[in-house]
């Protein structure tokens, strides 16, 4: 695996601390921090471990991502945890997975609320059991109120089931007569998908390396800055973070404009 460098201008040898400090000077912070979590297999296997306790240590990487957002000013954090295509993965280890968000929910919860963190699932709820259903339903309410950070976890997700779904919806009003067809804009459609409430992605980090964006946020993401780590999912913490965050301060964003 390549190794993970700093942005310039930045040493690895600087803490949590020091690049926090870099970051209050460094220009805006991006607001909505969408992250493909990627690598946990393979941090297992490297292990010589079963998949699932890639998965399991995946978890600590989520708790330093939610903390460190905190930390940094970052009002909303959106993470893939897990997609509609990953349904196909072997029964042992979906089981494992939903397993897995259970005991989150019952080990986290408390410390979101106490933290303020507002947890908000995104996906095709239909497809989950009882159990993580009732997880789901549990840390959505527990948290709700909470005003430093918006967290939203994608469970059962798919960009383009989530914009099919969007069309549909929008084709039911026009056929309903509560909606006209030229009224329908991208506004329109952008209020009609699960990040309605939230502004567009900012920055986009995806961990281990993989430069693919795997069906997630496809219209949200138009105009977001991309961040690939080496990193495998476990392994990423703070730092790992705030260099996403360095570097996207030394962008310079122009939404299809040129500076003059």
């Amino acid at each position: 695996m390549t190794p993970a460098t700093p942005p310039p201008g930045v040493t690895e040898q600087e803490t949590p601390d020091d690049l926090l400090a870099r970051i209050a000077v460094g220009g805006d912070v991006p607001g909505h921090v969408a992250i493909i979590m990627d690598g946990n297999g393979r941090w297992a296997r490297n292990r010589n471990l079963p998949r699932p306790a890639g998965h399991r240590a995946g978890m600590r990487a989520v708790r330093e991502v939610v903390e460190g957002s905190i930390a940094a000013g970052i009002k909303v954090l959106t993470l893939f945890a897990f997609s509609q295509e990953n349904w196909s993965r072997p029964p042992g280890e979906v089981s494992a997975l939903m397993h897995l968000l259970d005991h989150y929910v019952a080990r986290e919860t408390a410390e979101l609320r106490a933290n303020g963190v507002e947890t908000h699932v995104l996906g095709d709820r239909s497809r989950l059991g009882p159990r993580a259903r009732a997880a789901v339903e549990r840390v959505e309410r527990d948290t709700a109120g909470g005003e430093r950070l918006q967290f939203n976890l994608c469970i059962s997700y798919s960009s383009r089931a989530e914009i099919t779904r969007a069309a549909r919806r929008l084709a039911e009003a026009v056929q309903a007569g509560t909606l006209d067809p030229e009224a329908i804009d991208e506004e329109r459609l952008a209020a009609e998908l699960y990040t309605a409430p939230w502004p567009d992605p900012d920055l986009l980090v995806r961990t281990s390396g993989e430069r693919r964006i795997s069906n997630f946020l496809l219209w949200q993401l138009a105009y977001a800055e991309l961040y690939v780590s080496p990193v495998l999912w476990p392994d990423f913490g703070r730092r790992d973070l705030y260099w996403a965050v360095l570097d996207y301060q030394q962008r310079e964003r122009r939404f299809g404009g040129v500076t003059v």
